[in-house]
């Protein structure tokens, strides 16, 4: 193989790396990725080096020959589970020897450059009907779930245009949107309509706390890709202390003018007909993610399925257990069935797991542990201080029992472990096992 044809096969392969790690892959499933795409296109033992804003690849033909090296940097990151569906197809087609180093670069820059399948504002509404359902996940009314809606859709707005006009870090969004938030909910208390304006608030951190990637960062961390763990986990850290920000500013301003919104969100489901209504609630939310992250349309009712499947699993643990194991569990769940779930509807799993998850994110505990804080007395500083550290313990059982259950429906066969010696955790995204047919 020739240099140019060397450069060629680099290139692409850190172009697919790219796309993986700014979609939300974790670092050991775009190591795996590459160095399989490396392989099958010639490249046997290409070297690849994957971190949170960067990616190398180096080949070295024998030892006497000068090694090429390239890098790629990682500068957009986004959830896009249509570009991640269609790069993993791209990826399989490649291992299965279907396509050829030239044609997978035009189905490539063909997927980059295709935008998305759903306009903008399809993706508001996604988000403002995930709001909506979440309240009613929590035990909301129509009226407050309305309310919800309404803060979720001015929200993505917000932060849209505050994103492609001045190009804002994450944390200055989440600050933005969780103020506007509790603003808005500060503005319906005050009216005579006798609303619980808290679940709104909740739902609002729930839809915000969805776009951070609590399970890349635990992935990274569990299979050893501890530099990108630590980049993830502080990126999550960040964008969470924004939402904190954004809540405590909006509460100190309704304590200013004398308007008390008090945490009373109930998630815990006593009747069947609040069960039923919780359950619905649940698999409406995660599908409304799902939509609003640009899934395959075909992959809304199976996530509403397993969403509804773990919300009432939780429901059923005995609630002596605690809010932390319930989450465990509903998350195990999850991961167990998502990885069959993800083969018949031909997505990688992250696709399944991430959506299937969102009913379970802490915001009832974030916004009952800002609350108690901002009354500022010594009882109700420690039951916040209690809420927001199992907020923090809820965020970690969720993703550990979500991974792990993807450690148990995925063993990974023998000669897949030939081809990706440093992956040690579970496949998200990316080919699982070798093609017979020869490599080139």
């Amino acid at each position: 193989m020739d240099a140019r044809e060397v450069n060629l096969t680099l290139d692409f392969c850190l172009r697919v790396g790219e796309l993986l790690m700014s979609t939300g892959a974790g670092a050991a499933d775009v190591t795996a990725t590459m160095r399989s795409l490396s392989q099958h296109l010639g490249l046997r033992g290409a070297e690849v080096d994957v971190t949170y804003t960067s990616l190398a690849m180096s080949y070295q033909a024998d030892p006497e020959a000068i090694p090429i090296h390239t890098t790629r940097q990682v500068k957009n990151r986004t959830t896009d589970y249509d570009h991640l569906t269609a790069v993993d197809h791209l990826v399989r087609k490649i291992v299965s020897n279907e396509i050829d180093l030239q044609g997978a670069r035009i189905e490539l820059g063909r997927i980059v450059s295709g935008g998305h399948r759903r306009p903008r504002w399809a993706v508001t509404l996604g988000i403002a009907m995930m709001a909506g359902t979440i309240t009613i996940y929590l035990g909301g009314d129509l009226r407050v779930a309305t309310l919800a809606l309404i803060s979720g859709a001015a929200i993505d707005q917000l932060q849209y245009f505050m994103s492609r006009r001045w190009e804002l870090p994450l944390f200055y969004l989440q600050v933005a949107g969780a103020g506007l938030a509790t603003l808005i909910a500060v503005v319906a208390a005050t009216l005579p309509l006798n609303l619980d304006v808290s679940s709104s608030i909740t739902a609002n951190i729930t839809v915000m706390l969805a776009g951070i990637a609590f399970m890349g960062a635990l992935q990274d961390a569990l299979t050893g890709f501890h530099v990108t763990a630590s980049a993830r986990i502080m990126e999550a850290l960040v964008s969470t202390a924004g939402i904190i920000a954004g809540v405590t500013g909006g509460l100190v301003f309704a304590g200013a003018i004398g308007v008390d919104i008090v945490a009373s969100v109930s998630t815990g489901a006593s009747s069947l007909q609040s069960i039923t209504v919780s359950v619905l609630g649940g698999a409406a939310a995660a599908a409304s993610f799902a939509y609003a992250a640009y899934a395959p349309p075909r992959t809304l009712i199976p996530i509403a399925f397993v969403a509804a499947g773990a919300v009432a699993l939780s429901v059923a643990v005995p609630g002596d257990v605690g809010r932390t194991w319930r989450v465990a569990v509903a998350s195990l769940f999850v991961g167990l069935v998502a990885y069959s779930v993800a083969s018949r509807l031909k997505v990688p799993p992250l696709v399944i797991v991430v959506s299937g998850a969102v009913p379970f994110l802490p915001g009832y505990s974030i916004y009952r542990g800002l609350s108690m804080l901002a009354q500022e007395t010594p009882a109700t500083t420690s039951v916040g201080l209690v809420a927001l550290f199992t907020a923090a313990s809820v965020a970690l059982a969720l993703a550990s029992g979500v991974i792990l259950g993807e450690y148990i429906a995925q063993p990974l066969q023998r000669r897949a472990w030939r081809i990706e010696t440093r992956l040690s955790g579970p496949r998200l995204v990316g080919p699982l096992r070798r093609s017979t047919k020869s490599g080139g």
